[in-house]
């Protein structure tokens, strides 16, 4: 589906519209064919669609609510979001639900029924940040342990890496393959923590890291990107 915002004219468009692709980098909007993917049926791919059928079934048979429902809507009324264009909009209660319990399951969690009750997403880790090691094929993440997600058991800092690239690159904008997650606890854990890396780690390549936070009660944050950095030997 494609965003058209009108003007005096069409101003500005993104996604695809029959044979043509609209979008908008560092230098302004621009039109390219469209190409379709590759479906590579990968078993990343294939959890994620397993994950999104379980959740879409979840939401509409008896193991909920409508009490419950209602909550995902109240909360999903409290929040502001910015589409593609960059516009204000609402999402529904059934996206945010989606939305938090796909990383909730990824990380092996249960499906959190009730919508939040706190009408705001989390806030970012202005602390965070990654480092990479070719020796270790690790990432090393630092981040604040003070933040709420830390003391709670069910919160969680989700990290994603980009595939790496050229050292002369300065931008990226995905895709991005999930790591790991930092799971909090009653005892927050330590900033510095490892995990192994999602793609082959190669000194002098440029990696982009991001990183989500989720709350025990299901809330969860925009993603918020580390100071892209070089591999280390």
């Amino acid at each position: 589906m494609a965003l058209v915002k009108f003007g005096g004219g069409v101003i500005q468009a993104s996604g695809s519209i029959a044979g043509n692709t609209f979008a908008r980098n560092r230098s302004g909007n621009y039109m390219r064919a469209r190409t379709k993917p590759v479906n590579p049926r990968s078993s990343r791919q294939s959890l994620a669609r397993t994950s999104m059928q379980q959740l879409a079934e979840y939401w509409r048979l008896a193991a909920m609510s409508d009490a419950e429902r209602a909550a995902w809507e109240t909360y999903a009324a409290a929040i502001n979001w910015q589409n593609a264009l960059g516009e204000t909009i609402k999402l529904t209660g059934f996206q945010h639900f989606m939305r938090s319990n796909s990383r909730i399951l990824r990380v092996g969690g249960e499906i959190i029924e009730p919508g939040p009750t706190v009408l705001s997403l989390p806030g970012a880790d202005t602390t965070f940040a990654v480092t990479a090691s070719e020796s270790t094929q690790e990432l090393t993440v630092t981040f604040d342990n003070t933040e709420g997600w830390a003391g709670e058991v069910g919160g969680f800092l989700a990290i994603y890496m980009g595939r790496p690239q050229n050292p002369t690159r300065n931008f990226f904008g995905g895709p991005y393959r999930f790591a790991a997650a930092i799971l909090g606890a009653v005892v927050p854990p330590t900033t510095g923590e490892t995990m192994t890396a999602p793609f082959t780690l190669v000194e002098d390549q440029k990696i982009w890291c991001r990183a989500s936070i989720v709350r025990a009660d299901g809330r969860c944050s925009d993603f918020f990107s580390a100071t892209p950095v070089v591999v280390a030997s």
